[in-house]
């Protein structure tokens, strides 16, 4: 009869990597005052021998779960999982565990969450949504540190991590300028709607900055493709002059495409277009692909779990810290000869 395979010990990774018991305990779990080569020296033991660090046991040491709390309110998951990826990313590095509550926009049942993972005594809340806006503050005097992602809260004193969504519209003006565009005219969401609204208000910002009229005044309506056609026959209707369309989301700059092509007008050697979020079932499956601007969800939800980690480790921050984002560069912008 076979034996039970025998798993290693902190005493077996101590002796190979030729340290005391309690220096190895302390470089496994992040305590005291030790050279980084002998952490190193440590953690490579323990990796050769397949040692796993009690979790139970960490915790009563440094009084500390190793665990997060992540509450949204975006069940579609469309901004929020990019963001969540990036958090886990960054927390799985710092092998902390991840606790998901997804609040659908629920006062009662989001503070239900805060509740819940308060008493399972979480290190720390990264909440998080469908809309990069203000928000108010899940909690007052919670006992760990809460950081905001994508969305923001409205007390100065909290950290919130968000995009630069004026510093993208820049880039998108700055690109079609480049290209020798000067009659741009911008198409976007619902007036009420906080990215509507900062993305617009850029635009002509730009456009003056540079010298520029707009072609036309902006067009608020739904983000969708139906709006982006319905707004590309009012603009033809009304007889503008346009040789670019900055659009306010991905779904707009999609239908506004497919309603120039309608009418005759080639993408991108009459008029060149560029939406935003880079969302690339639409960006790529367009006709021709979007040239978009990306607000790098991932690496905003990974310096949001960063600076969480911080805050955890007696470091916090507070106020808005802006990501920024880039230009993804696609056909719908790209003359060829």
């Amino acid at each position: 009869m076979a034996k039970p395979e025998r798993h290693a010990t902190i005493t077996d990774v101590a002796a190979l990597a030729g340290v005391s018991v309690g220096t190895a305990s302390k470089a496994l779990n992040g305590r005291g005052s030790l050279r980084e080569e002998t952490r190193v020296r440590v953690r490579e033991a323990a990796r050769t021998l397949k040692f796993e660090v009690n979790a139970g046991a960490r915790s009563l040491h440094s009084g500390r779960t190793y665990t997060v709390g992540m509450i949204t309110t975006d069940s579609i998951g469309r901004f929020s999982i990019p963001v969540m990826l990036g958090a886990e990313d960054a927390l799985g590095a710092g092998q902390m565990s991840v606790f998901l509550c997804d609040g659908r926009d629920d006062p009662i049942r989001e503070q239900y969450y805060v509740k819940t993972l308060l008493s399972r005594r979480v290190d720390g809340i990264i909440v998080t949504g469908r809309r990069a806006q203000s928000r108010a503050p899940i909690g007052v005097g919670l006992p760990v540190p809460v950081v905001y992602a994508f969305i923001s809260s409205t007390d100065p004193g909290d950290c919130s991590v968000v995009p630069d969504e004026a510093g993208g519209t820049r880039k998108a003006i700055d690109h079609l300028t480049a290209i020798g565009r000067t009659k741009i005219v911008h198409i976007t969401g619902p007036e009420h709607h906080h990215s509507a609204q900062v993305r617009s208000a850029s635009t002509q910002e730009r456009l003056a900055e540079l010298g520029l009229e707009p072609a036309a005044a902006p067009l608020f309506g739904a983000w969708s493709e139906a709006w982006g056609r319905q707004a590309v026959g009012i603009l033809l209707t009304g007889g503008a002059d346009f040789d670019a369309v900055f659009c306010g989301s991905d779904q707009i700059a999609r239908g506004v495409v497919d309603a120039l092509r309608a009418a005759g007008r080639r993408v991108p050697r009459d008029v060149a277009v560029v939406g935003f979020d880079n969302w690339d079932v639409m960006a790529e499956a367009a006709q021709p692909p979007l040239t978009s601007i990306d607000m790098n969800l991932e690496g905003l939800g990974r310096t949001a779990a960063d600076m969480l980690l911080a805050a955890i480790n007696g470091n916090p921050s507070s106020g808005r810290q802006l990501c920024p984002c880039h230009l993804v560069i696609r056909e719908s912008t790209s003359v060829t000869p």
